[in-house]
């Protein structure tokens, strides 16, 4: 028995010691990143870019409002576990605000809808010094969000660099044939036609980029109130402009657009409900508009179809849903 290793034992056993450190930091590099994100646009986001090296969190699920979501216990506890949070910013989240500030000191926060060049922003109507923050509407500002998903993602996990740059840029390649797409089948909106009205004012960038007029019952925050003047006003662009279809939303309830309706049928002007859009979150996870692509194409086909364009029913890809 050796009272005293020798020095071939003690350099064996270095050996296996270092081994078993550089297989744990290879188990940990193997790991998944864990990525809390606020909305499901950021977190499809961030599994486009991330591919297998991230497992992605959304916090806010189909039908969810951003504009009033607040914390719950288990979100604050995702949150402190995660390698990275993705939350957007431009007082999207804004009863989170506070909260990211605090948690920003401790853990690795970052809002990605920052990134878009302020000359680019729409000013908010409802808070003086902010900017409307629905910039998933227009895509081609989206891609730069998709970018500053792929810039967290390499600082954090600098070994990815090369997947995170190729798979955004696949991303961004398919979103680029998405606003063809678009550009083409709005085009075809008779020019009378091109009012986009909505239950609150979500469509701006839309607007903007595809030349429609966009009017909302609510701001652009859900959590202004649609008073009975501002429904009497869209009851007169109703019937001056015989708009004939408005649209509802996925994560806003339906009430002021059925009482916008009932209006201006009392008026004589007919008005249908052109169908549902989504806003401020995705469709039901697993289904094509449960993807950010998905959700855009089933945004601007519907659209364009309900208010006399035309538009493949099956819209960019062949694979919105029968009736969606």
């Amino acid at each position: 028995m050796l009272l005293f290793p020798t020095l071939r034992h003690l350099t064996f056993c270095f050996a296996l010691l270092v081994l078993a450190l550089i297989a744990g930091t290879s188990m940990s590099h193997a790991k998944p990143l864990n990525v809390v994100a606020t909305t499901s646009m950021i977190a499809d986001a961030a599994r486009q870019v991330a591919g297998d090296r991230a497992e992605v969190k959304a916090l806010m699920g189909p039908g969810v409002d951003p504009h009033s979501y607040r914390q719950t216990r288990s979100d604050i506890a995702a949150m402190a576990r995660a390698d990275l949070v993705l939350w957007h910013g431009l007082y999207l989240e804004a009863q989170l605000e506070e909260f990211f500030g605090d948690l920003g000191k401790r853990r690795n926060v970052v809002a990605v809808g920052g990134a878009v060049a302020r000359d680019k922003l729409l000013s908010h109507a409802d808070y003086e010094g902010r900017f409307d923050p629905h910039v998933w509407m227009d895509p081609k500002l989206w891609e730069t969000v998709v970018y500053a998903v792929r810039d967290a993602l390499i600082a954090t996990d600098p070994d990815g660099e090369s997947t995170y740059s190729t798979n955004a840029d696949a991303h961004v390649a398919e979103i680029e044939k998405l606003i063809d797409y678009m550009s083409k089948v709005t085009a075809t909106v008779p020019k009378q036609s091109r009012v986009l009205l909505t239950a609150h004012d979500a469509f701006s960038y839309f607007g903007r980029g595809y030349d429609f007029d966009v009017l909302g019952i609510q701001g652009i925050s859900t959590e202004s109130e649609a008073g009975l003047r501002r429904v009497e006003e869209l009851v007169d662009t109703i019937v001056d402009r015989k708009i004939s279809a408005v649209f509802v939303e996925s994560s806003v309830p339906e009430r002021n657009v059925r009482a916008l309706i009932e209006g201006a049928e009392a008026r004589g002007q007919k008005v249908t409900i052109g169908g549902t859009l989504y806003s401020d979150a995705m469709g039901d996870p697993g289904t094509y508009e449960g993807t950010y692509i998905g959700m855009i194409d089933h945004n601007a086909t519907l659209i364009t179809r309900a208010l006399g364009g035309d538009a493949p029913e099956g819209g960019f890809q062949g694979k919105l849903a029968a009736g969606s």
